[in-house]
């Protein structure tokens, strides 16, 4: 059980720094503020860093992880497409971000709850990266 509840929660956490990844992507382009670019690229380069760390322990149990979504990858991008569309601003982008956050928090909490007879590794990078999705948050306040 420790096994399959590790590898289950690994998944998850690798569709969701994956996401945020390409959330992160889909809006950088449009980023006008130096300070919100800066936020943003520090961000992604922590969620690269967390996501290589799982794919790392993913593939000692032999797991290739899991890919997000087709559905929720293009709801995403068509919401951030069309908030865009109507309002190119860093507050529509910092908007973007943090209801992205949110929903990543919710989620993986939800997965820490579920599988918890996951080992404390793969429980520790399920917390970081809650972490991390918690600290751009934060980040984003100054920009809404």
């Amino acid at each position: 059980m420790i096994e399959q509840d590790t590898v289950r929660l690994l998944r998850e956490c690798d569709t969701g720094v994956k996401m945020g990844i390409a959330s992160m992507d889909d809006v950088l382009e449009h980023v006008q503020s130096g300070s919100l670019k800066s936020r943003l690229t520090d961000s992604k380069g922590n969620h690269e860093a967390l996501e290589n760390e799982i794919a790392s322990l993913l593939n000692r149990y032999h797991d290739e992880g899991k890919e997000p979504g087709a559905v929720a990858k293009g709801m995403s991008r068509m919401k951030t497409g069309i908030k865009l569309g109507l309002d190119e601003s860093d507050q529509t982008i910092a908007q973007l971000m943090t209801d992205g956050c949110n929903m990543g928090i919710k989620s993986l909490n939800r997965y820490l709850n579920q599988y918890q007879a996951a080992d404390e590794a793969s429980k520790g990078i399920a917390r970081r990266l809650i972490a991390l999705e918690e600290e751009l948050s934060v980040g984003m306040r100054p920009f809404l």
